[in-house]
């Protein structure tokens, strides 16, 4: 992992963009205090644009291998009727 502090990154900024597009992660420093990370996008083929779009702003975060067995033996959340209904209704709705 690189390290890079803020007056660097602004001033080669794409040259370090491009470093990430190739998979390196590059550490952020304020006056040598580390502040945050750049990481590359885990798009693979067939991944949904949609998703990675929305991981891109923050709002998901893309899944890292196979769903433990473990998962599948959890509770199932208890969903309503009710609400199960309006939401078919309005997905229905938007097409």
């Amino acid at each position: 992992m690189k390290s890079v502090n803020i007056a660097e990154l602004k001033n080669r900024l794409s040259v370090y963009l491009n470093e990430v597009k190739a998979g390196e992660e590059i550490l952020i420093r304020d006056r040598s205090v580390p502040i945050a990370r750049i990481v590359p996008l885990k798009y693979g083929a067939g991944q949904d644009d949609e998703l990675v779009a929305l991981a891109a702003l923050g709002k998901v975060h893309l899944g890292e291998g196979a769903i433990d067995d473990s998962f599948w033996r959890l509770p199932a959340p208890h969903v309503s009727p009710e609400l199960l209904r309006r939401v078919v209704d309005r997905e229905r709705d938007e097409d």
